[in-house]
């Protein structure tokens, strides 16, 4: 079994043994059921942009200000506020306020996962990727 499929198997070990807790995070990160496929894509759409993917990344190892995302991303501060934001609202990050200072921090664990998994499925289907006419890698 291959590391992400290793890690997806833990985690739904871990969900398994932790139903409650399994509930209340999968309801606070991702759509009930009712919510069907345009919630769901929606929520993927907010790594379909590669500066929000490059904050998240940042994010996942440890919290960091907004100061510190600007600088490891390079754009102006209202660019990076405005991805976190939408990083936020998707339920990927979250934010705590100390004084005037915003510090922002992956919100559920499986967020890692999912990155992980993503960048393995990415590398695996390269070629299809790099061929791909309708999506385009540089639309935000």
């Amino acid at each position: 079994m291959s590391r992400p499929e290793e890690r997806a198997t833990a985690l739904n070990d871990d969900m398994a043994n932790a139903p409650d807790q399994a509930l209340a995070v999968r309801q606070a990160l991702l759509p009930d059921h009712e919510a069907g496929p345009d919630t769901v894509a929606k929520f993927f759409r907010a790594l379909g942009d590669p500066t929000r993917l490059r904050l998240l990344e940042f994010l996942l190892h440890a919290e960091h200000t907004v100061t510190e995302c600007v600088e490891h991303v390079g754009l102006s501060q209202g660019r990076v506020s405005t991805h976190l934001a939408c990083l936020a609202d998707c339920g990927y990050v979250a934010a705590r306020r100390e004084g005037r200072r915003a510090y922002y921090r992956v919100a559920d664990p499986r967020v890692a996962d999912l990155v992980v998994l993503a960048h393995a499925l990415a590398a695996d289907n390269r070629a299809a990727l790099a061929c791909c006419d309708r999506i385009d890698a540089h639309q935000h």
